[in-house]
């Protein structure tokens, strides 16, 4: 067995035990990519993130669920960042990291708040409300507009909920989960889910207020999605729910993780052209690994 150092990050948030935790895997190119997925399972977290030589940009990663790879992740770009910021390998500035999505800009301000632009997304399939409120127990009458499919990367299915209650009382059936993504084409359908937001935050400092909740072998719900919070940013803009591009996402403050994240959408509502996504990510551990 070989050993490898990492660090254990609470990304989108300036503390510990708040967030969305990830672990960051150093000079992990010759991880095996079923060992990668192993190492989630054992953590029991949604992602684990594995630094990789890049000849595109300054740093590769790449990111992978229980059970496979994802293009493009939130919470373990800002990890990955704020790995590298604890190790002095990057600093405030600006410098480029290849995900599996392609290469992501990074900025790093003076107070260490990570920001991730996330690509122009692309716009796809939509969906009668009632097919995506049968997944949690809901009405159609509690989604506002009609669920669309948006990437920024990865690809979620964003859906607009009439208020918090709605929101409270979602809960997931995996098998009409996995149902609903047979009526899916987007060459993501296998690891896309829902991404449920309301508008007003949970605290006030918040502009929204979302959740991500996930089908085994997952863990039950996620605490921050960046990746996603990216998609919905878009979405909330291109189709007129927003005054203002630039808001505060807030998420997981129902599960005791509570997230938060800087989002600017960039272009006019009907040519958007990339999303900033922000936050920083504070260190819970460091050691080594053998794997």
């Amino acid at each position: 067995m070989k050993k490898y150092e990492f660090d254990w990050i609470d990304a989108f948030s300036s503390a510990p035990f708040g967030g969305n935790p990830c672990v960051v895997v150093h000079d992990a190119a010759d991880i095996p990519v079923e060992t990668r997925m192993q190492l989630v399972r054992e953590t029991r977290l949604s992602e684990c993130a594995y630094l990789v030589p890049s000849d595109k940009a300054d740093f590769g990663v790449r990111y992978y669920l229980t059970y496979d790879e994802i293009p493009l992740a939130g919470h373990p770009t800002i990890a990955t960042v704020a790995s590298l910021i604890s190790r002095g390998m990057a600093g405030p500035g600006a410098f480029t990291l290849e995900v599996g999505a392609g290469v992501l800009p990074i900025e790093i301000a003076e107070d260490h708040t990570i920001t991730m632009t996330q690509q122009a997304p692309e716009f796809g399939e939509r969906f009668k409300p009632g097919l995506v409120a049968d997944i949690y127990g809901l009405d159609a009458e509690e989604i506002v507009g009609e669920p669309q499919i948006v990437s920024t990367g990865t690809a979620f299915c964003i859906t607009l909920l009439r208020d918090k209650d709605a929101l409270r009382r979602a809960v997931i059936d995996p098998a009409k989960l996995d149902a609903f993504r047979s009526h899916v084409t987007h060459a993501q359908a296998g690891i896309m889910e829902p991404f449920l937001v309301t508008l007003g935050g949970e605290t006030e400092a918040g502009d929204t207020f979302s959740r991500l909740l996930l089908a085994p072998p997952m863990p039950p719900e996620d605490s921050f999605t960046g990746s996603a919070t990216g998609c919905m940013a878009a979405y909330l803009w291109h189709h007129g729910h927003i005054a203002e591009p630039s808001f505060v996402a807030e998420q997981g403050h129902w599960m005791g993780l509570a997230g938060e994240a800087k989002v600017e959408v960039l272009g006019p509502r009907e040519a958007i052209t990339g999303v900033k996504v922000g936050g920083k990510g504070a260190v819970l551990m460091s050691g080594e690994i053998s794997l």
